[in-house]
């Protein structure tokens, strides 16, 4: 919730401005807890957002620190970003599954340069992830780096899957108008099946209907989109998916693990991005297993089809 470049600031959820004194903050609180409890008519999801936004800025020592992290207030250090790409940690020896293509490349270049052109117009942007400037984009551009950093998450859990995973992130999918946004963000081949991940960030709570994804941030059909994308990825490289998974924010769904049957005759999920390497693990109720030498048929077959946006 609070920390995606789409998501309502804490203070957009208690229904006051950024500066408000303490008693008034504590006043709006109780009224959005009474406007919003379910016993009371309010949407159950919108209720855990204002206990969470609360528990964010309720006290001095919270709020100073939700401040300084978000860019609200002149103590906000403008090099500092909570969105911020990764720094390079201390080696980690571990196996990793094999990993080709860029996650979330392509979106966080557009994002730099979209952002730079809105905020700058032709003047150089200091901090292209400061927090304040992210929140007052336009929403189609903080929605570009929302997806960048969902991408990168998902790439993260899945390359501490172990060596026995392969992974290719910002495929083309060929065929369908050369779009470089006309893409599978991962494919992910291990012992449990060849999957089609979509990771996504909507800014708010997303439920399932009818083997679709509903939400106030959802725009075109995620799944079935990305059940058309992994078909033409399947007929370029002679390859067979066993299902399909879409990945969202742990806040933003009501189940960890929403299995949602089958769309155009592939298995779907939906699952929180802590639920994922369990699912990856496992696979998907009514997914073909992959196994022995099919293994490295597929691998053979997509390293030699896929191409990278």
């Amino acid at each position: 919730m609070f920390d995606s470049p789409l998501s309502a600031s804490a203070y957009d959820v208690l229904g006051v401005a950024p500066d408000v004194d303490d008693e008034a903050l504590r006043k709006a609180y109780r009224l959005r807890l009474r406007q919003t409890h379910p016993d009371t008519g309010g949407d159950a999801a919108v209720f855990v957002q204002v206990q969470r936004a609360w528990e964010l800025v309720g006290t001095a020592e919270a709020r100073a620190a939700y401040d300084r992290g978000h860019g609200f207030g002149a103590s906000a250090p403008p090099e500092w970003s909570e969105w911020s790409p990764p720094r390079t940690a201390t080696r980690d020896t571990r196996p990793r599954a094999r990993s080709f293509g860029h996650p979330g490349g392509w979106r966080r270049e557009r994002y730099l340069s979209l952002i730079r052109e809105w905020a700058g117009r032709g003047v150089t942007v200091a901090d292209p992830y400061d927090p304040a400037l992210v929140r007052s984009a336009p929403h189609a551009v903080r929605r570009l780096l929302a997806d960048a950093l969902a991408e990168e998450a998902t790439a993260r859990i899945v390359s501490d899957l172990g060596m026995g995973y392969t992974v290719w992130h910002d495929v083309a999918a060929a065929g369908r108008g050369g779009h470089a946004d006309d893409k599978l963000d991962h494919i992910v081949l291990g012992p449990s099946g060849l999957y089609a991940v979509l990771s996504e960030d909507f800014g708010g709570p997303v439920r399932s209907r009818r083997g679709e994804l509903v939400g106030e941030g959802v725009g075109e059909p995620p799944v079935a989109t990305l059940v058309a994308r992994m078909r033409v990825i399947a007929r370029a490289a002679g390859v067979r998916f066993s299902g399909a998974i879409v990945v969202l924010p742990d806040e933003d769904v009501l189940d960890p693990i929403d299995e949602i049957g089958k769309v155009r005759g592939m298995p779907v999920a939906v699952v929180s991005r802590s639920a994922l390497s369990t699912v990856l693990r496992r696979g998907i109720t009514g997914a073909r297993d992959v196994g022995g030498n099919e293994v490295f048929d597929i691998r053979t077959r997509l390293q030699r089809a896929v191409v990278f946006v």
